[in-house]
């Protein structure tokens, strides 16, 4: 799914959560950020690439957009750092290990790392063997499930309404709280 696609889901997830119980504003922030770091974390030695090195904002561009087969050349080691962090941000493994440390911790869940969670989760059926399969067993096997390909134009549009129609929903059903 797409970096927006799923820090919007996550905003969805948040607000019926917010409808539970009380949330912090940091940690609203911190749970959308974490919904998105897996991909943009995967951009990152492509961004370097282009702001320190010989890339280009035309290159950049046409990566984050490019359809199975099509990405653009990029240097050895730029494809093989980035092709790396994404399947340390895609690893179940690598999640569950984070999660637990951070029990460990703090002896209760961090809420943000959901957020991460549900990028694994949407990401196993939403992307294909051939454009970027998420590697959830990651570093045991770079193997992932073959999937929907997020990018398959009718799925971007059931997408955004399913959204959009969630939103809708989210603003419809809101309750006004005479306490505030």
């Amino acid at each position: 799914m797409d970096i927006l696609a799923h820090t919007l889901w996550v905003g969805v997830g948040v607000a019926l959560a917010r409808r539970r119980r009380s949330i912090a504003a940091g940690t609203v922030a911190a749970t959308l950020a974490l919904a998105a770091l897996p991909d943009v974390a995967q951009m990152l030695p492509i961004i370097g690439w282009w702001v320190f090195g010989d890339g280009s904002w035309a290159v950049l561009r046409a990566f984050a957009a490019a359809l199975p087969g099509q990405e653009p050349a990029l240097p050895p080691l730029v494809t093989l750092v980035s092709h790396h962090l994404h399947c340390t941000m895609h690893s179940a493994i690598v999640a569950a290990a984070v999660t637990a440390l951070l029990w460990l911790v703090r002896r209760s869940l961090w809420i943000p790392l959901l957020g991460w969670w549900s990028h694994i989760a949407i990401d196993v059926f939403t992307h294909s063997a051939s454009f970027y399969p998420s590697p959830v067993l990651y570093p045991i096997t770079q193997q992932g499930f073959d999937g929907i390909a997020w990018n398959t134009p009718w799925f971007v549009w059931v997408n955004y309404i399913a959204l959009g129609a969630s939103g809708l929903w989210l603003i419809f059903t809101r309750r006004s709280d005479p306490a505030k």
